[in-house]
């Protein structure tokens, strides 16, 4: 299969820290990838230079063959791991945001997803519980007809009915020919959907591989394979 991305000895420093340590990586185009470890183990900072938001140090790094910029931006759906929508909107002003902000934007699909997720279009923003606005984020980015999906802990500190629809929305909304990168640490509750898994440990990929063959190489699931790995 072809790479969607390709990265090369990639380094970020802040300030004495290392973040990311002479990281080689490739992810194919229409996997779902989960980068999985502890906190301060680089997965945020992967994700953002992938993103475009941080530069890195050293190294290269190659999307759908081009370096991060404008064309990389326009095929890339991020969800953060914060709210990054305002206050004052509702969940129909975040709709109308994102339609005008984005060409590949599908307005129908995103109504079809608010239904699926019980969210009221004319609530306001700063009324949702943690957990739906995790869902209105993710409506919005699913929406997108994105050629890499991108969610940084998408289930982070929700309760688990709203886990549940995460994780359903996720699985029911994604496209085989993009591809989906999903960081997480709650690794029990996202492995089933992992085609392949990459753990990151201060900045170096301590372990790579298609998720069904490390389970059988092993004789243990990914969450228990976390937990040797990082316990």
């Amino acid at each position: 299969m072809t790479n969607i991305i390709e990265i090369k000895g990639l380094s970020k420093s802040y300030l004495n820290k290392k973040a990311l340590n002479n990281l080689d990586l490739n992810i194919e185009k229409g996997k779902v990838v989960g980068i999985l470890g502890p906190n301060g183990s680089g997965k945020t900072t992967l994700i953002k230079i992938i993103t475009g938001i941080l530069r890195q140090s050293k190294g290269e790094i190659l999307i759908d063959g081009s370096k991060p910029g404008v064309y990389t931006k326009s095929i890339v759906s991020y969800l953060p791991d914060r709210n990054f929508l305002y206050k004052w909107m509702t969940v129909e002003d975040s709709i109308k945001f994102y339609k005008d902000f984005y060409k590949d934007f599908d307005e129908s699909k995103a109504y079809e997803l608010l239904k699926f997720m019980k969210l009221d279009r004319k609530a306001k923003v700063e009324s949702l519980s943690k957990g739906m606005n995790e869902k209105l984020n993710l409506t919005l980015v699913l929406s997108r007809n994105a050629k890499i999906y991108i969610l940084d802990e998408p289930i982070a500190g929700v309760d688990p009915v709203a886990r549940d629809q995460i994780l359903d929305a996720i699985i029911k909304n994604y496209n085989r020919e993009s591809t989906m990168i999903i960081t997480t640490h709650l690794v029990r509750d996202m492995e089933n959907i992992f085609d392949d898994v990459v753990f990151l440990r201060e900045g170096v990929v301590e372990l790579s591989g298609n998720a069904e063959e490390l389970r059988e190489e092993r004789s243990m699931q990914i969450d228990d394979l976390y937990k040797e790995i990082f316990g």
